[in-house]
C-alpha cells in the first residue's frame, strides 16, 4: 500500500511540475504580446503623406484669371474698368483687339489725327492722355483730385464700344506704318538709360534695367534706393517716361515691375 501511495504521489507531482514551468512568470511578457506590439508599431511612421502637403499647395492656375476675365467666344463687346491705386488713371479692359502686337502713347488731342479711338476719348471732359496697348485703353485724367471714376468711366467704356462697333481703323495707319523694330526701340532706351536716366537717379543709389521689349512696349525694373523710394512712382512718369518719349518718340507703352515693397525707403533709413 505504501508503495503504490508512492506510485501516485510521483506521478501527480510530474504532472504538476510541467504545469508550473509552461505558465509565464509574474510581469513577463508573452511572445505573441511582444509580436503583436512589433507588428503594430512598424506602419505608424507614414512619411508619404507628409510629403503630400507641400505638393497641394504648390498648385497656382494664374492664367486661369486672365481667362476667366470675359466669356469665351462671346459675341459683345465687353469692357472692364480698372482704375490704378493713386487715382489718376484708369485702364479698360476689352475682349477686342485694339492695335495688336503694339502700342501708342497720345499726349493730347492733336497727336490723335486720323485715329478714331483717340480722338472721341479726347473730346470728353477731363481726358488728359490716352494709351492703347494691344486689348486695353489707358486713361489719365486731368483733375488729380478727384477719385470717383464711375462717371467718367461710363462715358469712356461707352465711346470705345461704339468706335469698336463702327468696325473702323482705330489707329492711324500712319502711326502703324513707321512703327520701328523692336532692335531699334532697345537700342534707344538702353542708350538713353546709359547717359540719362541712371547717372540722374544714382544720387539715391538707384538704377534701371531694361527687362524686355515687345513691339514698341518696353518693361524696366528699379533697383537700389528706387525699388523702395516713396517717390519712385512720380519719378517713374514724370522722369523716365518724359526721357524714353523724349530719345525714341515711337515707344508706346512703358511697364514697370518693381517690386517696390520689397525695397528699403532711402529717406527713411
Amino acid at each position: 500500500m505504501n508503495f503504490i501511495k508512492r506510485f501516485f504521489t510521483g506521478m501527480k507531482q510530474e504532472v504538476e511540475t510541467p504545469m508550473t514551468t509552461d505558465q509565464p512568470e509574474e510581469g513577463a511578457t508573452k511572445p505573441e504580446e511582444e509580436t503583436g506590439s512589433l507588428t503594430e508599431e512598424a506602419p505608424q511612421p507614414e512619411p508619404e503623406k507628409q510629403q503630400e502637403s507641400p505638393m497641394v499647395r504648390s498648385v497656382i492656375q494664374a492664367p486661369v484669371l486672365s481667362e476667366e476675365l470675359f466669356p469665351e467666344n462671346s459675341d459683345e463687346i465687353l469692357i472692364k474698368a480698372q482704375p490704378s491705386a493713386t487715382g489718376d488713371q484708369c485702364l479698360f479692359n476689352v475682349n477686342r483687339p485694339i492695335m495688336a502686337g503694339f502700342s501708342w502713347y497720345f499726349p493730347d488731342f492733336e497727336s490723335a489725327a486720323d485715329s478714331p479711338l483717340a480722338e472721341r476719348l479726347f473730346c470728353l471732359e477731363d481726358v488728359e492722355t490716352v494709351l492703347v496697348c494691344e486689348n486695353s485703353v489707358t486713361i489719365t485724367r486731368k483733375d488729380k483730385t478727384l477719385v470717383d471714376w464711375q462717371p467718367l468711366a461710363k462715358e469712356e467704356g461707352q465711346v470705345v464700344r461704339e468706335v469698336l462697333q463702327e468696325n473702323n481703323g482705330l489707329v492711324s495707319e500712319k502711326i502703324i506704318e513707321e512703327l520701328q523694330t523692336e532692335d531699334d526701340i532697345r537700342e534707344g532706351i538702353q542708350k538713353v538709360i546709359d547717359t540719362e536716366v541712371n547717372p540722374g537717379v544714382a544720387g539715391h543709389g538707384g538704377n534701371i534695367t531694361l527687362l524686355s521689349v515687345k513691339g514698341n512696349s518696353v518693361t524696366i525694373q528699379m533697383g537700389g534706393g528706387c525699388q523702395g523710394c516713396s517717390a519712385a512712382d512720380l519719378t517713374l512718369k514724370q522722369g523716365i517716361h518724359t526721357s524714353f518719349r523724349n530719345a525714341v518718340p515711337k515707344v508706346g507703352a512703358i511697364f514697370d515691375e518693381t517690386d517696390h515693397a520689397a525695397g528699403l525707403n532711402p529717406f527713411f533709413s
